[in-house]
């Protein structure tokens, strides 16, 4: 509701201010909104005046004596001009504003006639206000005035004055003494200037004598600097000056009073006179001068800034020399102008109300107080209730004739306060200023201020009330100011509502509604957090706020860095990115760290999280290296710290750098803590030094500092002797010495070499010595691997090194002299033997003992007897020992095996050869099994023998069970095949539509091998023809079945139900060196179809897929095969390769050989004769060389590499292998595990560790320590062409 004032609504979001209620008591000052709607008379006030002085400088175009004034009616303005009426209209040069009392004075000349105290009166019918006084003044253009002034004679020693008596003219005035050629006159103790301008001689010199003393006055307010007259000073020497005390030039009598104004400046001179040169001294007299004093002017002039009132009292100046001393005092008092202690305020009051005026000032001495009323002396306006108590004029009884203006004017000496106080008598009903149904918003816990601005008289009552009704609104958190706002504490959701306010007086009522509404507070859920980051790297802050959801769209998150706003733009703030409330610092440095604020914010609130970022980085660099206390051997560093980049530094490095051997390269020299900020630098002779010094943190090394200055140290003997000494022996009758060298920086000086000394170990003999620059020296013409005693000696132009260390070692080693007696082998399965043997006699070593070397060789398998000689293969064991273990050897062979031992120098001769067998073995894995012939009820296997049987082959065990998709399987079933040709096996009694997997082992008489696998699937249904088809065949090396060609077999059938399989007669393939041709023949009521021909590499492993061939075509070409080489061929009728297929077959393309066309050269007489006489000559050399080896020749490439084993990469267990290799890279075999469960592997089943008896050792990887020298002879499987099986 509002009444009578037009209704609106405005929303305010947030707390607001309090505004003024207008009463009795506070300035009157009538708001615009109650002018709008009742006219009400207002007295004159003055709003706007110039200051109280107008000075009139020359170089300004016009001067304005300002006076602006409000009131209603609008008031009129009189001006008063030293207190006589003042017209401006009457002056045509006066240039007036007609919308006040305003008046302008132009710069034409003659200003003086306008120079005065002007007073400005604001009337109306209601009163009259009036101004401060504005004193306009003109200054006059300062001058020196035009006179002769006699030079000034004085003799030596006395005092004198030169007199400056500057022109009057605008403050501030500053007064220089300098030449005509403005040169500054020299002041010191004895030539000075007072602050009156003179300038005063304590005691006269001859130097004195010039004649162009000028003094110069500056008016810089005016920009004026005027000169006096030069003045001559004449100083006539004397014999002898005479001495005398001080007397005052300045101030003249004996005690000074001065009185200055609070604030000001307190200057005490004193300028003193005598022979030799006075000094000053300052003391105040009863208490200890203020902290605020100085004294300038070479002791002459105290000063005290901003006096106050503990600055008054007694000071005291003491001139004083030899012969005696003068003093001077001054009283200082401190006075104050008038200051406002209670002003008087303008009023408004109710008729028949009585009315208090006020006026209280201070000021020393104490203001006057004169009252006016309307620019009037009261006694000039007499009223009949007006009485004047003091400083209080009281009115009783007001009326409305009793509005008036009353000026209160206190002055003294040092100024005046003038204040107008607008008494203003009438009654008003409430007027509420406030707009009606304000809209307010508050954040739940905050305050909230809801507003009743009441204009009234006499003054209303307000009271506030909630929801229409009739109780007024109170509380613990409730509050109603004097201004008439309501402010409610900590807010609550059952605060919302409407309120209305109630504002009374005598003369009426008046009321407005108000709506407060209750938000929920913004809350950052998700504050930012503290991080500390390399730079270089990228940060991020997160900041998530809740907010009232009425403000959905108008949530900001601002940022801050140290307390200022990120304003993100493209150039200022390019390294900054912020979105959805996450901040990042780009490549982030050393001016990004500080403290982040995060500001969440609405209209109506705000809250704010804050983390702090600290940025890592290595420390910088160190400064102020410096080197101090020079010493020959020795130099101390200091350095001043660079900043740690919050990373305490760990330690610092010393480096340096030389210019003689290798300038430009730094190397380290020293470290030390972190806390440390010095360091003894122990250094090299001759050696021309500079350092730097880098910082080190958990970040990183820092950059370096800058270099220090060089230092270069004497040369001086060598410190230290070669290390590291070795002695070689690499022919029989020499030692080879060879020692590390010193450093270049280690030479400490030129000229270096070394002294060599040797002697036999136990033999009584001199030092033999010889002196070499090297670092090696051979002594020839030794005995044979006996001990040595060495020394070597550092040695330069300076002098000899220390005492040098006495290291042993042996002379040249030649080959073992004997080979191990009583070889012994221990057969311990099929493919490990134990040998053993009697160590040789150290006396036949003739050096180092390096081990035991094993050299074995197979001479023939035991299944035939002719001789394979197999190539020679070794083992090393390191180390004094009598046994090893060699693993790898071929089951139900024959082989011949030596032993010898072996030195630094090379192997010693071999043992006699021992023969031993290998007991028979199982044979290897079947390289191949193949599921063929799919029927309903049957499947074909074929296979292949294996490569090697390792023992008498006796057969095969086939194994197969129902594999179908489940997670069971079907029982394992067992076919033994007694026929070792046995090469394919037709499995019955399958069942239609499911999937088998099929296990083949080969047998011998010891047991079976590991099983080869293969998977296959029956079909539905086969269709079968009258006619004859042919079915896949491998004809392989020991297959037992060579069926004529023309033997109808079933037709084949794929195992898969997704189409029907073409129905081919008669495949065949045939073989060149390069390529294969597969021919069929298409079934009579077969359409045609297309298929798939696959091929494989079996020892590359790679399928490849021919495009489709058509069945019509009776043949396809496989092309691009390599000469000698073990193919598997499949036909498929999908252009994948799975384990289903038409017709599987194993080829084996023709070798590359020459061959004549009647059957090759290898049927010719004289080719047989050929190869026999090459056989024998090749058993006499093999013969003649194995004699050889026997006296200890060596004849092969791998003994000669035996010469220099490694022996400090082989083990020193005895039962550990120590060299072993294996051409082939075979690995050694394992035990086997038995597919069914039931049926057991018949081998032996040895493993790895049995190899190294109890204390073998291996790899981590699980091989043996050592290399097996040797290669596996493989069987070879031959396709020689097509053979036809009946189904």
């Amino acid at each position: 509701m509002r009444l009578p004032l037009d209704a609106g609504v405005a929303v305010l979001l947030g707390v607001v201010s309090s505004i003024s209620i207008f009463h009795f008591a506070c300035a009157l000052d009538i708001p615009l909104e109650v002018l709008d709607h009742v006219n009400i008379e207002q007295l004159p006030t003055i709003t706007a005046q110039s200051p109280s002085s107008l000075i009139a400088f020359p170089f300004d175009e016009s001067f304005s004596m300002k006076c602006e004034a409000k009131g209603n009616p609008e008031p009129k303005y009189r001006w008063t001009k030293n207190g006589h009426e003042f017209d401006p209209y009457q002056d045509a040069r006066l240039i007036k504003d007609g919308n006040s009392g305003t008046f302008v004075i132009p710069n034409k000349g003659n200003l003086i006639q306008y120079q005065g105290k002007y007073r400005c009166y604001a009337f109306n019918e209601l009163g009259t206000a009036i101004s401060e006084e504005i004193e306009f003044i003109v200054p006059l253009v300062p001058k020196f005035p035009k006179e002769k002034i006699d030079p000034i004679v004085v003799e030596e020693g006395q005092s004198f004055i030169l007199e400056c008596n500057p022109p009057k003219g605008i403050p501030p005035l500053q007064i220089y003494w300098m030449t005509l050629g403005l040169q500054h006159i020299e002041q010191d103790e004895r030539v000075s200037m007072g602050l009156n301008g003179n300038l005063y001689f304590s005691n006269a010199q001859l130097k004195d004598s010039r004649t162009d003393y000028c003094c110069y006055a500056a008016f810089p307010r005016i920009r004026t600097i005027v000169q006096k007259t030069a003045m001559s000073v004449i100083v006539r020497s004397t014999n002898k000056i005479l001495e005398r005390k001080p007397s005052l030039l300045m101030p003249p009598r004996g005690q000074t009073e001065i009185s200055l104004v609070h604030g000001d400046k307190l200057e005490l001179e004193c300028i003193a006179e005598g022979f030799p040169t006075p000094s000053i001294e300052w003391i105040k007299i009863g208490e200890r001068l203020t902290d605020r004093a100085s004294v300038d002017n070479h002791g002459k002039l105290l000063t005290i800034p901003g006096v106050h009132g503990d600055d008054e009292g007694k000071y005291m100046c003491k001139a004083k020399n030899p012969h005696g001393e003068a003093v001077h005092y001054f009283h200082v008092t401190v006075e104050a102008p008038p200051r406002w202690l209670s002003e008087p305020e303008d009023q408004l009051a109710t008729i028949g109300s009585d009315v208090y005026i006020k006026c209280m000032v201070s000021g020393l001495p104490q203001p006057t107080i004169t009252w006016t009323v309307n620019g009037q002396l009261l006694k000039d306006a007499p009223a009949s209730n007006r009485k004047v108590l003091e400083d209080t004029i009281f009115l009783h009884n007001v009326k409305a004739n009793d509005s008036a203006v009353y000026q209160c004017e206190a002055s003294n000496r040092h100024g005046t306060l003038l204040a107008n106080a607008n008494i203003m008598v009438m009654n008003l009903p409430p007027m509420i200023l406030t707009e009606d149904y304000q809209e307010y918003a508050a954040v739940q816990g905050k305050s909230v201020v809801m507003h009743c601005k009441v204009f009234s008289s006499p003054p209303s009552t307000i009271s506030w009330t909630k929801d229409d009704t009739t109780n007024s609104v109170e509380g613990p958190r409730v509050t109603v100011h004097e201004n008439g706002s309501l402010e409610i504490h900590s807010v609550e959701k059952e605060d919302m509502g409407q309120y209305s306010c109630f504002a009374t007086n005598t003369e009426g009522k008046f009321a407005i509604t108000a709506i407060l509404d209750i938000k929920d507070p913004t809350r950052i859920v998700e504050p930012p957090q503290d991080l500390r980051i390399l730079r270089g790297t990228t940060a991020q802050f997160s900041c998530q706020a809740e907010y009232d959801r009425s403000f959905r769209g108008d949530l900001e998150i601002l940022w801050q860095k140290d307390d200022a706003e990120i304003v993100f733009n493209h150039t200022e703030n390019a390294g900054y990115l912020v979105e959805d409330g996450i901040l990042q610092i780009i490549n982030v440095s050393h001016k990004d760290q500080g403290k982040y604020v995060c500001i969440a914010r609405t209209p109506l609130d705000e809250d704010t999280a804050s983390a702090q970022l600290i940025v890592l980085d290595v420390p910088d660099a160190p400064e102020d290296v410096t080197l101090f206390e020079h010493k020959n051997r020795s130099v101390k560093l200091k350095w001043i710290p660079g900043d740690d980049h919050n990373s305490p530094t760990n330690e610092f490095i010393i480096e340096y750098e030389e210019n003689q051997w290798e300038p430009g390269r730094w190397k380290e020299l020293l470290r030390v803590p972190g806390n440390h900020a010095w360091a003894l630098l122990k250094l090299h002779g001759h050696v021309n030094y500079q350092f730097h010094v880098s910082a080190v943190n958990a970040i990183g090394k820092g950059a370096p500092s800058e270099p220090t200055e060089r230092y270069r140290t004497p040369p001086t003997a060598p410190d230290k002797n070669p290390e590291n000494i070795k002695i070689e022996g690499h022919l029989p009758h020499e030692m080879d010495i060879i020692w590390e060298p010193l450093l270049p920086i280690e030479h400490n000086g030129p000229g270096l070499e070394y002294k060599v000394s040797y002697r036999r170990l136990g033999v009584d003999e001199d030092w033999k010595e010889q002196v070499v620059k090297r670092h090696s020296f051979i002594v020839k013409n030794t005995p044979t691997f006996v001990p040595y005693e060495i020394k070597i000696q550092s040695h330069n132009h300076q002098g000899w090194g220390p005492k040098p260390k006495v290291v042993t070692g042996y002379s040249g080693e030649d080959f073992p002299a004997a080979a191990p007696d009583d070889v012994a082998v221990e057969v311990l399965n099929s493919s490990l033997i134990k040998v053993s043997w009697t160590r040789v006699h150290k006396d036949k070593l003739h050096g180092h003992l390096g081990g035991y070397r094993v050299n074995w060789w197979r001479l023939r398998s035991l299944l035939n007897s002719e001789n394979v000689h197999g190539e020679k293969q070794s083992l090393t064991f390191p180390g004094d020992r009598n046994h090893g273990m060699v693993p790898g050897l071929k089951p139900f062979s024959e082989y011949s095996l030596t032993v010898m031992a072996f030195n630094g120098r090379g192997n010693g001769p071999g043992s006699h050869p021992v023969t031993f067998r290998t007991p028979e073995g199982v044979p290897e894995k079947n390289p191949i099994l193949r599921a063929t012939n799919a029927q309903k009820d049957s499947i074909t296997l074929v296979w292949a023998p294996p490569l090697e049987a390792n023992g008498i082959h006796t057969g095969y065990l086939l194994q197969y069970q129902l594999i179908n998709d489940t997670a069971d399987v079907g029982e394992m079933h067992t076919v033994n095949i007694t026929s070792p040709n046995t090469s394919r096996w037709v499995l019955e009694s399958l069942e239609p539509l499911s999937r088998y997997k099929f296990y083949l082992r080969s047998c011998t008489r010891v047991g079976c091998g590991p099983p080869v696998s293969e998977e296959g699937s029956t079909v539905l249904e086969a269709h079968v023809s009258s006619s004859t088809a042919v079915a896949p065949t491998v004809d392989l090396r020991q297959s037992s079945t060579q069926p004529s060609p023309s033997t109808p077999i079933s037709p084949v059938a794929n195992a898969t139900l997704s189409s029907l399989v073409p129905i081919l007669y008669n495949i065949s393939s045939s073989v060149s060196d390069n390529f294969a041709k597969i021919s069929w023949i298409l079934g009579n009521e077969q359409k045609e179809t297309e298929f798939y021909v696959a091929y494989m590499n079996n020892r590359k492993g790679n399928w490849k897929i021919s495009e489709a061939v058509n069945t019509s075509k009776s043949f396809h070409i496989i092309e691009g095969l390599e000469p000698g080489t073990v193919y598997t061929v499949r036909l498929m009728t999908k252009n994948w390769v799975d384990n289903s297929s038409i017709f599987e077959d194993v080829i084996r393309t023709r070798g590359t050989g020459l061959a004549s066309i009647h059957g090759g050269i290898s049927t010719q007489g004289w080719f047989i004769g050929l190869m026999c006489a090459v056989a024998l000559l090749t058993l006499i050399a093999l013969i003649a060389c194995f004699i050889n080896r026997n006296k200890g020749g060596k004849y092969s490439v791998k003994e000669k590499e035996d010469l220099h084993p490694d022996l400090e990469s082989q083990g020193i267990n005895d039962d550990t292998f120590c060299e072993y290799s294996d051409n082939d890279e075979k690995p050694l075999k394992g035990s086997l595990e038995s597919l069914g469960g039931d049926i057991k592997a018949a081998d032996s089943g040895d493993s790895l560790v049995d190899y190294g008896e109890e204390d073998g050792q291996f790899n981590e990887d699980g091989s043996f320590i050592g290399e097996y020298a040797g290669r596996k002879e493989r069987g070879s499987m031959e396709v020689k062409g097509t053979t036809q099986i009946t189904a």
